[in-house]
């Protein structure tokens, strides 16, 4: 059995971090893998400020440090932003894998352009900084929010008549004004709107988080993990700093 670490971005109670593990059920999972949900300890309240963003790091970071000696054989990251990403990968061997990059390149492969439909306007930094990372700003087709503030522990539970109809028009424009051949969600607190907008709308709906699951299964089944050269490791192992300050973070109000 291989065991694949899904670290969660947020503090959360068992009862909010079953939304998370929901996004499993909207994906087949090949036999001999297993899942783990993890929140961190510490966060930032949403991903707003760059202040916001090196927090966000931090506590992702800290929460993957041991991942490998736990005997993980993957990370997934739950956030569109990769926050954490180039950190574990500089610490770990083993796959550490984003969905914001996994999303755009898959899109990439399956349209000439693509659009990411969000919750909120305050978000558009994180997508822009990996578009921008990756040089494919001539694929994105467009961004388009229904500028509602998200709520990262319920998600949409309860919200589902509100604000899966606007997430489907927003779609459809960035479909029909556009020229969107593919629709990313923008958030994988968004998954629960995934099976609504598939059934209604006529081009690929990625679901980020579940897709990171299968690249990790694919990795895996490849042999394949990142490049060294690209995340080289610290000289200097201050793990047990980063562990102390964060179980003194966590004891703060969230």
């Amino acid at each position: 059995m291989k065991k694949i670490l899904v670290i969660v971005p947020f503090p959360m109670s068992q009862e909010n971090l079953s939304s998370r593990q929901a996004q499993l059920k909207s994906v087949d999972i090949s036999e001999g893998f297993e899942f783990v949900f993890r929140p961190v300890k510490a966060a930032p309240r949403n991903y707003v400020s760059q202040s916001d963003m090196v927090l966000a790091d931090v506590g992702i970071l800290e929460a993957g440090l041991d991942a490998e000696e736990e005997g993980f054989s993957a990370v997934c990251i739950d956030t569109m932003s990769d926050s954490g990403v180039s950190a574990l990968r500089s610490v770990l061997s083993i796959p550490v894998i984003g969905p914001g990059r996994t999303s755009m390149l898959t899109a990439m492969s399956l349209g000439s352009k693509f659009s990411i439909i969000t919750m909120w306007k305050k978000w558009f930094h994180l997508y822009e900084k990996t578009i921008n990372d990756l040089g494919i700003k001539s694929s994105l087709a467009s961004i388009r929010s229904i500028d509602v503030a998200p709520d990262n522990q319920a998600l949409l539970e309860g919200k589902e008549e509100e604000i899966f109809p606007l997430l489907e028009s927003a779609a459809k424009k960035a479909i029909d004004e556009d020229n969107a051949e593919v629709i990313i969600l923008g958030s994988t607190t968004m998954h629960q709107a995934h099976s609504f907008l598939s059934s209604r709308l006529p081009v690929p709906i990625i679901n980020p988080g579940p897709l990171t699951y299968k690249k990790a299964e694919m990795l895996l089944s490849s042999g394949l993990s990142h490049s060294r050269n690209a995340y080289p490791t610290s000289p200097v192992d201050k793990s047990s700093m980063l562990k102390a300050m964060l179980k003194a973070a966590s004891s703060f109000d969230h």
